[in-house]
């Protein structure tokens, strides 16, 4: 039996090779056409390919990605042959099936077959493109019965559980723009990058606990707000306007920021793009999950020239007189002379419609001076949430205390408490007293050395005032000395003017007589 059936098989394969090798194209497009539908009637299940590369070939599907990482966690359970990449700084490892493996999954009862696949060419070539290689792909094996639900539902679940998974198990990064001619050629990119990994969180921030559990929610409402932003149809964006004096942590709450929402931070810098297009080009790189940052916007770029009221041009002038200030203004024309970025193009950055290519992202603008910023830049709408950074509070001082000394209560905390309140210190200026600068420096002595420079800054704020106060009372009293001299002068050209009419009434008067 078994010696005709392998003759069989023999004479079947005999056949196949001759048919293949002899027949035209046209019957066999028949014969396999045919031959499928046959198969069809037979076979009870549905298949569906994912290839890694479709479209552009020198893109990655964002299917495939996804469908990989969703596959990742059963694959660590039930294949056999493993894939290893590492994630999260190389302390994180995620497995996913190697190729020619199969993993089964169950959604809602019903069983479904993933198998990982490669086709490798016959011919082998070298190619920078990864597409140029190996063909992987994913297929997908359910019974045809349940057509609907796959089709309708479960590709879309793997593919949103996919992106999640990427988003949790991703490096954030921290970009930087790169000039202009840095954009093109073999692996050029407008954006360049080192791993994000500032440990700042709002636990950990200076600042008083309503306001920072205000901007908590504030933010962790707007990262699940997408339907919403949809509904009212806005982009899905939101913009942050952090203003104070420097030293007052507005970087650190950009870190805290990113890190609660798990967002990468684009850092831009304006003063590198040449013109608007060259802004939007830049805007249409970045990815959503992402915060734009551009601190200090207020030297960045004179945006706001051409909006100068007619007084503040005129003050202009008289600074220009003074050598000093026309040498810095010199300098930062010529800084700014490279760049043709415009206020219409930075808002239209910000809140045109090019802004609404992409989503979930958060514009943060910092500045130490936020009345020279345009109102337009900062309306509500462009900046829809404005936070002052202010100088170090109570409740800020026990934050850094319990961070810097790991002291949450001391005696010293009335006295420090009362000079707070009446001398103005950054948060940062706070914080450098409270280091220790040696092993042999406690808690106490630190907070000593807190009250020593809180004391001095009081007396130098005090020093100042009573200064400003003595000019200010000596410009009042050369004032008043000035008025009556300036009465007395205004008085003899009164009198002066009158003697002359009267002299002119008398002339006249004499040459009319003599008439």
């Amino acid at each position: 039996m078994w010696t005709h059936l392998g003759s069989a098989i023999a004479g079947l394969m005999f056949a196949w090779a001759m048919f293949q090798q002899y027949f035209p194209h046209q019957i066999r497009d028949h014969f396999s056409r045919y031959g499928q539908k046959l198969l069809g009637l037979v076979y009870p299940y549905l298949q569906i390919t994912f290839h890694e590369y479709t479209g552009e070939r020198l893109k990655r599907s964002e299917f495939y990605s996804a469908i990989q990482n969703y596959l990742s966690a059963n694959s660590s359970t039930n294949a056999k042959k493993l894939k290893a990449d590492v994630v999260k700084d190389n302390h994180s490892v995620v497995l996913t099936m190697d190729d020619h493996e199969e993993v089964t999954d169950d959604f809602n009862g019903i069983k479904i077959w993933w198998s990982s696949n490669k086709i490798t060419p016959q011919t082998q070539t070298f190619s920078f493109y990864p597409a140029a290689g190996d063909k992987r792909y994913f297929k997908l094996t359910v019974h045809r019965r349940h057509r609907d639900v796959i089709t309708n539902s479960y590709i879309d679940h793997v593919i949103k559980k996919g992106k999640e998974i990427a988003v949790k198990n991703r490096q954030r990064k921290l970009y930087t723009n790169n000039t202009s001619d840095q954009w093109y050629g073999w692996k050029a990119t407008k954006w360049s990058h080192v791993m994000f990994e500032h440990p700042a969180s709002f636990d950990t921030l200076a600042m008083a606990t309503k306001e920072k559990e205000g901007i908590k929610k504030d933010l962790k409402k707007f990262s699940q707000s997408k339907d919403y932003y949809a509904k009212i149809g806005k982009p899905w964006k939101r913009g942050y306007l952090l203003y104070g004096p420097p030293g007052t942590g507005k970087s650190t709450m950009i870190a805290a920021m990113a890190n609660l929402l798990n967002y990468d931070v684009y850092d831009l810098e304006l003063t590198t793009v040449k013109d608007n297009s060259e802004l939007r080009k830049l805007l249409i790189e970045t990815t959503s999950k992402s915060i734009i940052v551009i601190e200090d916007i207020d030297c960045s770029l004179d945006l706001t020239g051409q909006r100068k009221p007619k007084k503040e041009k005129e003050e202009d002038e008289e600074e220009g007189k003074d050598p000093i200030s026309k040498k810095k203004k010199e300098e930062e024309a010529e800084r700014n002379k490279s760049s043709k970025v415009t206020l219409s193009g930075l808002l239209n950055f910000i809140d045109g419609i090019w802004s609404a290519c992409g989503g979930e992202r958060i514009i943060v603008f910092t500045t130490n001076y936020v009345e020279k910023l345009d109102p337009a830049l900062i309306r509500r709408g462009r900046m829809d949430k404005h936070i002052e950074m202010s100088y170090c509070c109570f409740e800020a001082f026990k934050v850094l205390a319990k961070n810097y000394l790991d002291i949450e209560s001391h005696e010293l905390f009335a006295t420090i408490q009362n000079l707070l309140e009446e001398t103005k210190m950054t948060p940062a200026d706070v914080a450098e007293n409270l280091m220790p600068k040696s092993d042999d420096e406690d808690g106490e002595t630190c907070m000593k050395k807190l009250i020593a420079a809180l004391e001095e800054t009081k007396e130098e704020e005090a020093r100042k005032k009573s200064e400003e106060e003595a000019k200010l009372k000596s410009e009042q009293e050369a004032k008043e000395q000035d008025q009556p001299a300036k009465e007395d002068e205004k008085g003899k050209e009164n009198d002066t003017s009158k003697e002359i009419k009267e002299n002119d009434l008398i002339s006249n008067g004499k040459e009319n007589n003599s008439i």
